[in-house]
């Protein structure tokens, strides 16, 4: 066999390492190094779940022995050369960085280890197993072969209660016909405790206030007979409190609207309402509408889950820095079991004001800094109301823009927010969620935009509607009434030419009043990074114009206008989905899909241009600019600030796949890939190529990158880098393929686009 000069070197590197890393001479003359254990199960029966057994007795092997990377004890050899008299700068930092302390033999006890395992046998079941181990040396090196016979399981036949007197025997012996512990199932601690748990979390939601899992006991008899079988046996301690196996009801309820130490007493009033008594000084909350955040009620069973939902509601008002429900067993609890539920509420500051000095950076990859000032008013009305004042000034710089250039942006904005933590209509509806409560929405606003010069744009918009939480992944927001009036003030002959050049773009900036509903709803688990599979399912519904145009069919009037204005009409719904599949805490492998569709109807022929789809930058496909990629296969004669308004769609879809992975500290790496485009919904001769047709999948845009974040978990400054693969404007046989000429300027200049944005991608 012929071996290449390249094996060779291979070879020989591999070979001068693993001399170079040898820790044989380091390891003391009284000492073995422990390179780990084996463990070798028999039974004479198959076991059902034989793998995870095994993996069990194996976590008892300890110590866990140092880490090998390619044969060769890197981390431990580190360790060596930074621990010398004068180890030098080099061997300091790889053992602070790499380093791991020694596993001696000396650490390893192989008895104590066989008796572990003996006894979680023992405690799965296994009764009577046997387990011995041998050591073996090498030279400088030890470790521990473990063998365990494991004995015929013990089953249960039969499980009984072992006593039926009282009220709580009734309710343990009604539980029990849900037990997991069924005939026939091995003997296993952990099911026992797990069962007595639910047991107490059971008894505990019908009034069972002072019960505790460690009242109860099993009881196994394995002396049935000789087929390895045994009986169970439930029953209480001996010292079980008579207090810990009664219900408990609910007595009195007190609330303290404005709890503070500093609260005078001589000047406090009580108020009852719906049997719960409201105590506090002048009104700071008043009691009728308070009374419907508290689900607790005089003379019920005392609720763990009635408690916890009561302090998220009172909590979820906004107007409370603290909610604390505290219960009082009463003088004649032991017979009765009575309670007294106080309900304190510590206010927050009434008024604030707040200055926001923040650096934004847009989807649409303008960024640049912004002065909000705001100032907020809680519990404006004496029921948990909250009126915010926002005023901003922000400036806007295209950044990562190629060849556009004069593309900036000031805005100036004043808006208002009035928040009600209940549903407000015009018929008295008592809202019925007992997770949280909704809250309606008002808000009035006006904002002033000079776009580089291009145009003005003054628009003031009115919203009215609703949210809320559902349970803790479900979100849900409706506006029946939300209105833009978008007045075009000034334009420049520059934005005149390009408007005339594009019939589409100009209707869809002539369209300036958006009267109509949308809707908005979020699954999300992407929150909890321990879990290994995160869902996030959002969607959105925008309907606007339907109910204009009806009224006007009604009352009559020139078609498609209102208050003498043109009114958009059409329908857009978008639904994104993603998926993280956390492989550990700090590797994860993050996906989405989306897909986005506006249809104009009546009397629109497009979107307004602010409810267009765009597609390219920094969270969209990164391989291509901002506004860079179709509509389809458009692609503009050249990139100027006309592209940048003609460059979007009616319909986007997009693919987006990441692996986020750690580098050093508060840096994080990524690689990835996206894929997308956006379409027209109806023809425009002057975007050729644009419309969506059945071939949609030929036209899709591809692109791949890497990327560096700084990630201080409250705030995340993303930098992303990516080159095309696929590019859906060029002739249908040349799309695929790049030729990464990365010593080129012009290719990089052109192939190699630099994303900046602030927070992830998806």
């Amino acid at each position: 066999m012929k071996i290449k000069s390249k094996e060779i070197f291979i070879f020989c590197l591999l070979f001068v390492l693993s001399e170079a890393c040898s820790v044989k001479k380091f390891i003391p003359e009284d000492e073995y190094l422990y390179t780990g254990a084996d463990l070798e199960l028999k039974s004479e029966e198959s076991i059902q779940d034989f793998k995870d057994l095994k993996s069990e007795l194996e976590g008892l092997m300890r110590p866990e022995p140092n880490n090998k990377v390619l044969g060769m004890y890197f981390g431990l050899w580190t360790h060596y050369k930074g621990s010398k008299e004068k180890p030098g700068f080099i061997n300091r930092f790889l053992k602070r960085k790499f380093g791991e302390e020694p596993v001696y033999f000396s650490e390893v006890d192989p008895a104590t280890t066989e008796e572990l395992m003996v006894n979680r046998l023992e405690n799965n079941g296994f009764f009577y197993s046997v387990a011995s181990s041998d050591v073996d040396r090498d030279g400088k090196f030890a470790s521990v072969a473990y063998k365990v016979e494991v004995s015929k399981p013990y089953l249960l036949r039969d499980i009984s209660v072992d006593r039926d007197s009282l009220e709580v025997d009734k309710e343990i012996i009604k539980l029990m016909e849900e037990t997991i512990l069924k005939k026939g199932v091995r003997f296993n601690l952990s099911e026992l405790k797990s069962e007595r748990e639910r047991i107490d979390e059971e008894l505990k939601k019908i009034g069972y206030y002072n019960f505790n899992p460690n009242y109860l006991i099993f009881e196994a008899d394995t002396n049935i007979n000789e087929q390895r079988e045994f009986d169970l046996f439930l029953r209480f301690r001996s010292d079980t409190p008579s207090s810990g196996i009664i219900p408990y009801t609910v007595n009195n309820i007190r609330v303290f609207p404005n709890y503070s130490v500093s609260e005078e007493e001589d000047k406090i009033d009580t108020v009852t309402i719906e049997g719960k008594d409201f105590i506090q000084g002048v009104e700071v909350f008043k009691p009728k509408l308070l009374e419907q955040y508290i689900l607790l009620e005089k003379g019920e069973r005392y609720s763990p889950e009635k408690s916890r939902l009561t302090s998220n509601r009172l909590t979820s008002i906004g107007n409370y820095r603290f909610v604390n429900l505290r219960y009082e067993e009463l003088s004649d609890s032991v017979t009765k079991g009575n309670l007294d539920a106080d309900i304190y509420l510590s206010p927050m500051n009434k008024r604030s004001v707040r200055v926001e000095l923040q650096g934004v950076s847009k989807s649409n990859n303008f960024a640049g800094p912004a002065l909000n000032l705001i100032y907020r008013n809680r519990n404006l009305f004496h029921g948990g109301e909250t009126m915010n004042l926002t005023a901003k000034f922000a400036y806007e710089n295209q950044i990562a823009g190629g060849q556009l250039s004069g593309l900036n942006s000031i805005e100036l904005g004043l808006k208002a927010d009035l928040i009600f933590p209940r549903v407000v209509f015009f018929l008295p509806i008592k809202e019925k969620f007992s997770y949280s409560v909704p809250k309606t929405k008002m808000s009035l606003g006006t904002e002033y935009q000079n776009r580089g010069g291009l145009y003005r744009l003054n628009t003031f918009s009115a919203n009215y509607g609703y949210y809320w939480n559902a349970n803790r992944f479900v979100y849900h927001e409706i506006n029946p009434i939300s209105l833009n009036l978008v007045n075009l003030s000034r334009t420049s002959p520059e934005f005149d030419e390009i408007l005339d050049n594009n019939p589409f773009l100009r209707r869809s900036f002539e369209q300036q009043f958006i009267a109509g509903i949308n809707y908005t709803f979020n699954y999300n688990k992407l929150s909890d990074r321990f879990r290994t599979h995160g869902i996030f399912v959002g969607t959105t519904l925008d309907l606007a114009g339907n109910g204009l145009n009806l009224a006007k069919s009604v009352t009559g009037g020139e078609p498609g206008t209102f208050i003498g204005l043109n009114f958009a009409q059409y329908s857009r719904a978008d639904v994104d989905v993603r998926y993280y599949l956390r492989l550990n805490e700090k590797h994860t492998i993050a996906t989405r899909l989306f897909g986005g569709a506006g249809l104009p109807y009546g009397n629109s022929e497009s979107l307004p241009f602010v409810k267009q789809f765009f597609s390219g930058g920094p969270n969209s496909v990164r391989a291509f600019r901002i506004r860079g990629l179709g509509p389809g296969t458009y692609r503009p004669e050249q990139i100027d600030l006309g592209s940048f308004f003609d460059q979007a769609g009616d319909v986007r879809l997009e693919g987006n796949i990441e692996y986020r992975f750690p580098l050093v500290s508060v840096l994080k790496g990524a690689l990835f890939m996206d894929a997308g485009n956006v379409w027209l919904i109806n023809e425009n001769e002057a975007l050729p190529g644009g419309k969506f047709t059945s071939n949609w999948w030929n036209e899709m845009a591809v692109g791949a990158g890497f990327g560096a974040r700084i990630d201080i978990e409250f705030f995340v400054i993303r930098f992303d880098l990516a080159t095309p693969l696929r590019v859906p404007y060029l002739p249908e046989n040349e799309r695929w393929g790049n030729t990464f000429e990365f010593g080129s300027k012009s290719w990089r200049r052109e192939n190699l686009i630099f994303n900046f944005a602030i927070g992830y991608p998806f």
